[in-house]
């Protein structure tokens, strides 16, 4: 294996339990529903902005647009490494590895994200939101393979959702489901893969 494909959500980015409140976990189950809303994919996909997706969660929750706008900044800010995850990307790093982003996510989300050092060890990245296309799409997996030239069968993609590996193994990439409610338990699993 040469090269190591990162989703960013869930994998190598969550929200600490313990600094959320009740409230937000709440407002933002929707995220962890097996198939995620349409609003929340056209949010990741570039073609909802913002203030739409704002406006929907009102109609969803029935709270004022000022209530919802302020969650949702909040669930933005409270986005922070997963300290085991970043340890593993900076050892693989160290080990010689490609290492490579793709992500189903928004342009304030990833302009967010963006800003952590763990960020700057990414030899180059595919976001949902810059391409205009979705996992499991079957061109997000194309872009990333054309854009960087990988081999599929030196590549391995991790991400916390089966229906985004089952689509990368059908384009030949190999796949690691990332147990997102464990998550020391998957990077000491694939330090024995890859380490």
């Amino acid at each position: 294996m040469k090269n190591i494909v990162f989703d960013l959500g869930g994998v190598l980015f969550a929200r600490d339990k313990n600094k959320c409140e009740p409230e937000l976990l709440e407002f933002f189950g929707f995220l962890r529903a097996p198939q995620m809303p349409r609003f929340w994919e056209e949010y990741d996909r570039g073609t909802l902005t913002l203030e739409e997706v704002t406006q929907t969660l009102v109609g969803m929750t029935g709270h004022p647009y000022a209530k919802c706008a302020e969650v949702l900044r909040h669930a933005i800010d409270l986005q922070e490494p997963i300290p085991a995850t970043e340890r593993l990307v900076r050892d693989l790093k160290a080990a010689g590895y490609r290492l490579y982003v793709l992500s189903n996510m928004s342009r304030e989300f990833i302009d967010f994200l963006r800003r952590y050092p763990v960020y700057g060890l990414f030899d180059g990245e595919v976001v949902s939101c810059e391409e205009h296309t979705v996992k499991p799409e079957p061109r997000i997996y194309e872009l990333l393979l054309e854009r960087y030239s990988l081999t599929p069968s030196e590549t391995l993609f991790i991400d916390d959702r089966e229906a985004n590996i089952l689509e990368a193994e059908r384009h030949g990439i190999h796949g690691f489901l990332f147990a997102h409610r464990d998550p020391e338990g998957a990077c000491a699993e694939l330090r024995r893969m890859l380490l």
